[in-house]
């Protein structure tokens, strides 16, 4: 049994390093074989390739799927707090949204 762990704990250990990786050297093929000819930069590293990727990492915010669970923990929040409105609750929620996103003054 506890073999069994140790393997699949080693397996999660290599597997985003293999991605990180295997993603490294997309982007710099990609960055090679497109933008020298179409803007006139320079081919990269790899070790440049894999700074570009922690980089955009870092700016944009991506691959959520791997750490931040707090959003989808609001979204519940936002989705239980509608359900449990009223029907005139839900009326006058709706009524205001309409407002908000219609740009009317009149509201």
């Amino acid at each position: 049994m506890n073999h069994k762990f140790r393997s699949k704990r080693k397996f999660f250990f290599l597997v985003p390093i293999v991605i990180l990786f295997g993603l490294t050297f997309i982007v710099m093929w990609l960055w090679n074989a497109i933008l020298p000819e179409i803007i006139y930069v320079k081919p990269i590293t790899y070790w440049q390739a894999m700074g570009i990727l922690v980089l955009s990492k870092i700016l944009f915010g991506g691959f959520s799927k791997c750490g931040n669970h707090t959003q989808g923990l609001r979204k519940m929040q936002f989705i239980n707090k509608i359900k449990n409105m009223s029907p005139e609750e839900r009326a006058k929620f709706k009524e205001e949204w309409k407002c908000r996103f219609n740009n009317r003054n009149k509201c």
